[in-house]
This record gives structure tokens, C-alpha cells and sequence, in this order.
């Protein structure tokens, strides 16, 4: 893969659990590839009694009517920080830092390899691999455990 190509990642992380509830994978960053991995998100959330927020960048699909339409939509509040103060991202930016360190050190061929990469990355990282503050659990383990508990 030359240096000119690129796949832009839109993940979708409960910062509950850390756990990519849903992600989607393109050549191109536009609202409707966001929007994708939004509505996949938010449509497999239980219904909650309290106010669920989505923390975003200023990247123009974040402030696009589509974008803010549908967050409306499911009752879900839009969380973005100023220009410069990266608060809000914060979670995310440590996501693809660790990512790029556990996938982006190799060399990929193709486009396809490094999607398929990505994406068995992306469902180690929820199933398998554990995390010190989730009390060594993965994502998914600690979420499961956290709704047996609540139940």
C-alpha cells in the first residue's frame, strides 16, 4: 500500500467498558460514513433512564444537520470541545494510538489486508485482550459482567 492511500476508521467506543460498540471502514470520511457506525451504535443500546452523550472532534460530519438529526433522534446528547482543547476525544485518540501500535507497525500490500487487519484488531481488542483498569477483563467481559451485576 503506497503512502498516497488511505482508510479512514469512524469507531463508536463505550467509555463505560471501552468496548467498540460499532466501527465502520472507507476511503472516504463523509457524514453517511460516520453516520453508519452512529446508527449501528445507538440502535444497540438498551434503553436507559438517564441522558446517554456521544463525545466528539469539530471533524464537519460531528456538525453536520444528519449528524445532529439523528443523535436528536434517540434522545442523545452531543458533547464537542473547543478548537485546540481535545477533552472530550480523549478516549479515542488513546484507542487509535494503542491500534496503531498494535497494527500500523507493519507494512500492508493491499487495502484489503489492512481492513482485515483492522477489523480482527478491533475484535481482539473487544473480546480478548484485557485491560488493568477494567480489573483485567476485556471490554466485552466487563460489560457483560457489569450488566449481570445490575440485573
Amino acid at each position: 500500500m503506497s503512502q498516497s492511500e488511505r482508510v479512514y476508521l469512524e469507531p463508536v467506543i463505550d467509555l463505560f467498558s471501552g468496548e467498540v460498540l460499532a466501527f465502520n471502514i472507507s476511503d472516504h470520511p463523509t457524514v453517511e460514513f460516520a453516520l453508519k457506525s452512529l446508527r449501528e451504535a445507538l440502535e444497540g443500546l438498551p434503553k436507559l433512564s438517564y441522558r446517554t452523550t456521544v463525545h466528539t472532534d469539530q471533524g464537519f460530519q460531528y456538525q453536520h444537520k444528519f449528524w445532529r438529526e439523528t443523535l436528536k433522534e434517540h434522545r442523545v446528547f452531543q458533547s464537542m470541545s473547543r478548537k485546540a482543547t481535545c477533552l472530550d476525544n480523549a478516549a479515542i485518540e488513546s484507542f487509535f494510538h494503542i491500534m496503531k501500535v498494535e497494527v500500523m507497525d507493519e507494512h500492508f500490500e493491499n487495502e484489503e489486508d489492512l481492513v482485515q487487519a483492522m477489523t480482527e484488531w478491533i475484535n481482539f481488542y473487544n473480546k480478548r485482550r484485557i485491560k488493568t483498569k477494567l480489573d483485567g477483563k476485556s471490554p466485552e467481559k466487563y460489560r457483560e459482567l457489569a450488566i449481570q451485576q445490575a440485573a
